[in-house]
């Protein structure tokens, strides 16, 4: 699990990157991303209702969201924000491979 220093505390941040960030959307899950003055990269995973209706199914793609951007993250050297905005449930049974996969295809596209 990604530790909760790198997690957001608070929904104004995500607010915030929502709104001046730039945005990069694949079928199943978006990346909105925000460079930071922190000095360290801050995480979100948003998992709607609409998603999936059950709590345990969305909190079980929220930590597996959140373990494949921590396997991820150490490759990409860079103080910024990311809000991941899940729009399939496909997530939820998906590989854990693939799923880092698509995790490091959005990060890649992001550094462009």
């Amino acid at each position: 699990m990604l530790s909760k220093k790198y997690r957001f505390h608070s929904r104004g941040g995500v607010k915030y990157t929502y709104r001046h960030g730039k945005t990069i959307r694949t079928p199943k899950i978006s990346l909105v991303f925000n460079d930071n003055s922190r000095g360290f990269t801050r995480t979100a995973v948003v998992v709607s209702k609409k998603v999936e209706k059950t709590a345990v199914s969305r909190n079980r793609i929220r930590r597996r969201i959140y373990e494949a951007v921590r396997l991820e993250l150490p490759k990409y050297h860079k103080a910024r924000d990311y809000v991941f905005v899940v729009y399939s449930k496909d997530l939820l049974n998906m590989s854990f491979k693939e799923l880092c996969e698509l995790i490091d295809s959005l990060f890649k596209r992001s550094m462009i």
